[in-house]
């Protein structure tokens, strides 16, 4: 008897071991890719610029839950576009041999790492000191939409002549398409490990929507290598549902034009309930749904999205 108490007391310490190994372990990145620009760093987040001459427009990006700056990418990918890309804090630059730049600028955000607030105050810096133009859009998906409202609460000034474009965000009392609990949480350094094996299995298929796109399937492999660690993953999906929680529709008293996109086919936030959220936002905002569409309507749907304007340069020095 003793002997099996033993046997089962190792075990239960190897596992819980292992689980902190592997819960705050750095993690492998996806190979990176060639950017022509320069990186920014603000704490362990990072603002990529790239190369841009005389630009027409500026565009901000934020990305969502595990997935990287490479998201939006081919949708701007016009040359005049001034295109500034946020990457999460704690998350892998998917640049390879990024070229750094002094920001004097830079400061390290004082909100707990791996939330909303804190990415958020990492977009207020890039929105204040980095756009060229004058019309400048903010297009932030999925989780990324929670940060660019957030952004938007902390310093309401910076949005008052900004389009924001928020892609199936999440918003203020909405609800995921699958709630995780307590016990997915604890075991997520193990479930972490399974999906870098296989990123689009079976049992994760219903999520992604279609994937004829090359690059859709890609990107979609490299999500479970985003994060440097699975801590960071667990603190962005405890964050995301307080976050929700927390927030109300008075969010949205802080931006002034833009568009809601809410994809009908959302497998990882709940259509009914963000569509809901996302009608408190109307007039201010132009709300469109999409019903055939999956959450990553960027690749799904890139048809979708308003047109940028073509404004003069801004005669600004570069932060």
């Amino acid at each position: 008897m003793f002997l099996g108490i033993g046997i089962l007391a190792g075990i239960t310490l190897l596992v819980l071991v292992l689980r902190q190994w592997l819960l705050h372990r750095e993690g492998p990145a996806c190979p990176a890719e060639p950017f022509d620009g320069h990186v920014y760093r603000v704490g362990k987040a990072l603002i990529a610029e790239r190369r841009c001459e005389h630009p027409r427009a500026t565009v901000i990006c934020m990305h969502g839950f595990v997935s990287d700056m490479r998201y939006f990418t081919r949708h701007y990918e016009a040359s005049d576009l001034q295109l500034i890309l946020v990457t999460s804090c704690d998350y892998h630059p998917p640049i390879a041999q990024p070229a750094e730049r002094p920001a004097p600028w830079a400061r390290v955000p004082t909100e707990p790492e791996g939330t909303i607030p804190h990415d958020a105050a990492v977009l207020v810096q890039a929105l204040e000191h980095l756009p060229r133009t004058e019309h400048i859009r903010v297009h932030g998906h999925s989780r990324g939409g929670a940060v660019v409202l957030e952004a938007a609460r902390q310093r309401p000034d910076l949005f008052e002549r900004v389009e924001v474009v928020l892609e199936a965000p999440v918003l203020p009392q909405g609800r995921p398409y699958a709630k995780p609990n307590d016990a997915l949480l604890w075991l997520m350094p193990f479930g972490i490990l399974l999906w870098r094996l296989d990123p689009i299995s079976r049992h994760t298929r219903y999520m992604w929507g279609p994937l004829e796109n090359a690059r859709k399937r890609e990107l979609i492999r490299a999500f479970p290598f985003n994060p440097k660690r699975v801590s960071t993953l667990v603190t962005n999906a405890r964050d995301i549902e307080a976050w929700i929680r927390e927030r109300d529709a008075s969010l949205f008293q802080n931006v002034r034009r833009g568009t809601v996109l809410v994809p009908g086919q959302d497998r990882v936030l709940d259509s009914v309930s963000m569509l809901e959220s996302a009608r408190r936002a109307e007039p201010t905002l132009d709300v469109v749904t999409l019903e055939e569409c999956s959450h990553f309507i960027l690749w799904d749907r890139p048809d979708a999205f308003p047109e940028l304007a073509c404004p003069r340069e801004r005669t600004v020095a570069n932060g």
